[in-house]
């Protein structure tokens, strides 16, 4: 009897611990509070009647009402930062958060580059060293898992069961942007940092964005009328086949659907030529999506003829048509996936061997890559001939002639759907601002991002009741070849719309066209990058003397064959980070709108620019490509953004 008493009372206290009580995943012990604000505290609950909040940091108890369906809210106040304090939550059952600390909240947002981790796929520089000096009690994250929804939700799934504090244990895997930003930013202030991280690798700015503000862009109706649409896969499916339709029509090595250029015959005399594996969007044909061909012939031993063989390509981004001798032997769909072709010995009658392959590439990187070992035909005995090597290649398609292509209902790339389920669920709660990275999955609807950008950043300050809350952003890094000549580039472009929403109050803009990598769209250097982030925080917010960004084109004249541009050095003087003081990077044109690279130089305040292919010029671009060359910075060492004084239309206009 007494077993069983002891039992019924270790069930009694069970219970009792247990509150009915249920808080947004927001809500954990060594959480981070917005300092000096009203802070709403909301979740639901079992019980009815009442909802008691009581708070350490002020000995002081708040009171909610519990509605007829379960949910209670209530807003409490916070002092200046500090800590570690308590929050006890009652409604007739207990329940408390430990560990908290009151200090400043940011929400990271973005794709790839802000999810970039330190060590994992990301490993930034140093990223060893930067792990074990990671000890910040004091800032804390909340890590957001990925995921959609066609309609907003009111909670989010997080890792870790909610917030972490920053140690060599935890940091990881976690935003290297964010992480370096909020260490800066502590180092210079000692205020707690709290930071939801909450982004998405290779994601557009419409799926961030909610459906009332998409509404107000006709660029998007279609795609919100396929959200939560039960027809919507018919209908992607009918756009698709008209899509597809137009693809097959406007491509030029399969004129109406016959074998065009994957023809043994086909004359490819005057073909160029690129070396395999490769991606082609880094140096040889930078920025391009479309479909591009590529031959080669090759010798088979004699002893081969006849036998099964195996053709072994690597990895393909996107999408392939692989034929051999003019039969199709694979095709493969997957940027991911390991292309190996079974050639049957129907097909080993030749000695020589023509071998075609039909790339199509939809967006981002393209081209036959990987290890030079993996792209080999395997013959008898195991006995290889490798095709790392030489290969003629023709572009059949580019994607840029064509309307966008349809998007799937389903994925992250979709109007709304990461806004929904990863956004909006913290709206409710108190943040000081926003830092954002993203851009790179925009780049060909550059000028649509003109309007995109702007309008969520305006959506999510509607949509959160603070204000006009910080918002500072990053501008595209330099990535693919340096061009020689001048020419038109959609990543100018998008740096150009980033910097056009400069013109929304409190915001500003990290440039980083300086420190990204040719051969690499997620550069190494994020220590970097959050720095200058935490530069524009540390001076708007926090009122520390600090430098925060470069020069800052004033205005320009035209005198004779020279332009002459007023800039705010935003520091002591301009400079030229060119030992002989020569500034590059600018380009001019004339009434023909054909810009040539011109040669700047610095006069006070003011930069000379002048081009001998140039008489009367009427414009001035700088920084204006994929890999920009930036020269001119402040003395302070933060350089000038990629600028344009012409207003003449968008390459990426449609």
């Amino acid at each position: 009897m007494k077993k069983i008493l002891f039992i019924a009372a270790l069930l009694l206290i069970a219970s009792l611990s247990r509150a009915a009580v249920s808080l947004p995943s927001v809500f954990s012990d060594n959480m981070v509070l917005q300092q000096n604000s009203k802070v709403k505290i909301w979740g639901t609950s079992s019980n009815q009647g009442l909802v008691t909040i009581y708070t350490s940091w002020n000995n002081q108890q708040y009171v909610a009402q519990i509605q007829a369906d379960g949910n209670w809210e209530a807003s409490v106040n916070t002092p200046s930062y500090g800590g570690p304090y308590e929050i006890r939550i009652d409604d007739q059952e207990q329940l408390i958060l430990s560990n908290i600390l009151i200090g400043e909240v940011w929400l990271c947002s973005g794709q790839s580059n802000m999810e970039m981790p330190l060590a994992g796929w990301g490993k930034i520089e140093n990223y060893a060293q930067e792990i074990a000096n990671a000890d910040f009690p004091d800032i804390r994250f909340l890590q957001v898992k990925q995921r959609t929804s066609d309609f907003p939700l009111y909670d989010a799934t997080v890792e870790n069961n909610g917030w972490v504090a920053v140690s060599p244990e935890t940091i990881d895997a976690f935003s290297a942007t964010a992480y370096f930003f909020a260490r800066e930013i502590y180092s210079k202030t000692g205020i707690p940092i709290g930071l939801i991280h909450t982004s998405w690798g290779g994601t557009v700015a419409e799926a961030w964005t909610s459906r009332e503000a998409l509404t107000e862009i006709p660029d998007f109706h279609s795609a919100l009328q396929r959200l939560g649409n039960v027809e919507s896969k018919h209908i992607f499916e009918q756009e698709m086949a008209i899509w597809n339709q137009l693809l097959m029509q406007n491509d030029q090595g399969r004129p109406n659907g016959t074998l065009g250029w994957l023809a043994p015959e086909v004359n490819d005399g005057d073909w160029p030529k690129m070396q395999l594996p490769n991606m082609w969007d880094t140096e040889i044909l930078p920025g391009f999506d479309g479909i591009v061909y590529f031959r080669k012939k090759i010798q088979l031993p004699m002893h081969w003829i006849g036998q099964k063989i195996e053709l072994h390509l690597g990895m393909i981004d996107d999408d392939d048509m692989t034929y051999w001798n003019g039969s199709l032997v694979g095709e493969t769909q997957g940027y991911n996936q390991n292309r190996i072709y079974k050639i049957p010995a129907s097909h080993v009658q030749t000695q020589e061997v023509s071998i075609a392959v039909r790339v199509f590439d939809g967006g981002g990187g393209g081209g036959i890559y990987g290890n030079p070992e993996e792209l080999y035909v395997l013959g008898p005995n195991k006995e290889r001939i490798s095709l790392a090597s030489e290969w003629k290649y023709n572009i059949g398609l580019d994607l840029s002639k064509l309307p966008p292509m349809p998007s799937p209902n389903e994925g992250p790339n979709r109007a709304t759907v990461l806004y929904n389920a990863m956004i909006h669920p913290f709206i409710p709660f108190n943040i000081r601002g926003v830092i954002w990275y993203q851009g790179e999955s925009n780049v060909e609807r550059a000028n649509q991002y003109r309007t995109l950008f702007p309008a969520m950043i305006n959506d999510w300050r509607k949509k959160w009741k603070l204000g006009e809350f910080p918002f500072y952003y990053v501008q595209l890094a330099n990535y693919m070849k340096r061009e020689s000549e001048t020419r038109e580039s959609a990543w100018a472009e998008l740096r150009d719309a980033q910097k056009d929403a400069l013109a929304l109050p409190n915001t500003d803009m990290a440039v980083i066209a300086d420190i990204g990598d040719a051969d690499d769209i997620h550069p190494k250097n994020k220590q970097e990058v959050g720095r200058r982030l935490a530069l524009l925080a540390l001076k708007n917010q926090y009122k520390q003397q600090v430098i925060s960004g470069g020069p800052e084109l004033l205005s320009y004249r035209i005198r004779g064959d020279e332009i002459h541009l007023k800039f705010k050095p935003n520091g002591s003087k301009l400079v030229s980070n060119n030992r002989d003081q020569v500034l590059a990077g600018f380009s001019i044109a004339g009434e023909d709108q054909i810009f040539y690279w011109a040669e700047g130089r610095i006069k006070g305040n003011v930069v000379i620019v002048k081009s001998k292919n140039v008489a009367k010029p009427v414009a001035v671009r700088y920084g204006w490509a994929n890999n920009p060359d930036l020269s001119l910075y402040n003395a302070e060492g933060l350089p000038a953004s990629p600028f344009k004084t012409d207003d003449w239309r968008d390459s990426t206009t449609r």
